[in-house]
């Protein structure tokens, strides 16, 4: 099927990609013309593990184009995805100006029957006024049906996501375009669960908010933990085997992160109250999650009450492993504090960094490896739980004056750490692996 997708952030530029892999025909529309010119060389415009694999080849096998020309991308498309961005007003609600400049392209370009689906993450209610404004430009005689077909992939495993996803939701009025839909997403071979279209859009942000909601109950629980002499890492776990609590997202850190969580968490909190409904739980969510981002300057505090001229090292910059996205990243509050104290900061991290350089403050060093980054310091603060800084020799961390390891993803173990002669300090466990449980009987 001939398929267009209007963005290309990290939903439209997987989303077009996993549909050419499955056969369809896909031209992805982007405004920015750079962007554009090295996506047709094949080169992706944000790091995503085997987006640039199934990019390439696709582009050589004519299933997949990149075009800035909205006449160009609509002229032959029967299905069109709306994919841009949704970010957040002042007040926490969804900013919509680019879905709805994305309905009126769609209007103004396409010469036949047109159905839209809306991948953007958009507050209940936004494809019927979707419809409204494709139909409003619509020319005469042609017709316009909007289906919600929301995106449920994980930074960092987005590709794997779009074929082994636990489920696709479509959420649409009329049956042809249901049936047209999942048609086109049969090939995924993932379970595709039907609705109406308000369900689906609420489908998305109550599944991110719930998920946000597991990562600060479990943050709190951890914070306890500590108070009590208790270790996070074994009630999670006790927590987990419970089939009706689940043991994902209850890994305890210094909170979420990224483009999804913190916005969707707060632009469910607006939805609600635009009908005066008062969502005092997720309100809690986004607070706790704020507090916790800062936590590990509190315990750099302890062990070092001047940081003042110190130098730290902070290992990891982006939110999460496996992506260069720093948006909402832990990293920007901490290395700002860590600025604001007097602290001289070296920072690394292996794919983000360049991005790091466009937010962070220009005060903050780079170092090319984690021994440069370590080397001499004071204390290192580990924020991103990268395979390569968690299999690291342990004897990196002699390289700095004293060995002072301040940990906010629990990369290591106690007992590890303790043989290395290493001061180490997690989130929810004991500072010293004596204190650890006892071996299961």
């Amino acid at each position: 099927m001939n398929i267009c997708v209007i963005g290309t952030g990290y939903v439209g530029l997987v989303t077009g990609v996993s549909l050419s892999e499955i056969g369809h025909h896909v031209i992805c529309i982007d405004v920015d013309e750079d962007k554009v010119t090295k996506m047709k060389k094949g080169i992706s415009p944000i790091y995503e593990p085997g987006l640039s694999e199934l990019m390439a080849k696709n582009i050589k096998e004519k299933r997949l184009r990149f075009t800035t020309s909205h006449s160009e991308g609509l002229q032959q498309a029967a299905v069109v995805y709306i994919a841009v961005g949704t970010p957040e007003n002042k007040d926490g609600s969804a900013d919509l100006s680019f879905v709805a400049q994305a309905a009126k392209d769609i209007a103004e370009n396409v010469e036949h029957d047109v159905i839209v689906v809306t991948k953007s993450t958009v507050p209940v209610g936004t494809n019927a006024m979707i419809k409204e404004i494709v139909q409003t430009h619509l020319s005469d005689g042609l017709q316009v049906e909007v289906v919600s077909n929301p995106e449920f992939l994980k930074e960092g495993s987005a590709i794997h996501d779009s074929f082994h996803g636990d489920r696709i939701v479509i959420g649409a009025e009329n049956e042809q375009a249901f049936s047209i839909i999942e048609e086109i997403n049969q090939p995924f071979r993932v379970p595709i669960f039907k609705t109406d279209i308000k369900s689906a859009e609420m489908i998305k942000y109550a599944s991110n908010a719930f998920l946000a909601t597991k990562i600060s109950f479990i943050n709190e629980i951890s914070n306890i933990c500590e108070l009590l002499g208790a270790n996070i890492e074994n009630v999670s776990t006790g927590m987990g085997l419970d089939q009706r609590i689940g043991s994902q997202f209850l890994k305890a850190g210094i909170g979420y992160g990224g483009s999804c969580f913190p916005k969707d968490t707060k632009a469910l909190i607006q939805i609600a109250g635009n009908v005066e409904y008062e969502f005092e739980l997720l309100k809690g969510v986004v607070n706790v999650n704020k507090k916790q981002q800062g936590i590990l300057i509190g315990k750099l505090n302890d062990c070092l009450p001047v940081i003042s001229g110190k130098k730290i090292a902070v290992l990891g910059l982006a939110f999460k492993p496996n992506t260069d996205d720093m948006r909402e990243s832990a990293s920007i509050l901490i290395t700002e504090e860590l600025i604001k104290l007097g602290a001289e900061v070296v920072a690394y991290d292996p794919i983000a960094m360049d991005n790091a350089k466009t937010i962070l403050s220009s005060k903050v060093q780079y170092a090319d490896s984690i021994e440069r980054a370590v080397d001499n310091s004071d204390a290192v603060l580990i924020l991103t739980d990268w395979d390569e800084i968690k299999n690291v020799d342990l004897a990196v961390f002699h390289k700095m004056k004293r060995p002072l390891v301040i940990d906010g993803r629990n990369c290591f173990t106690l007992e590890a750490m303790e043989k290395n002669g290493i001061d180490y300090h997690s989130i929810g466990r004991p500072v010293s692996a004596k204190l650890i449980e006892a071996a299961p009987i």
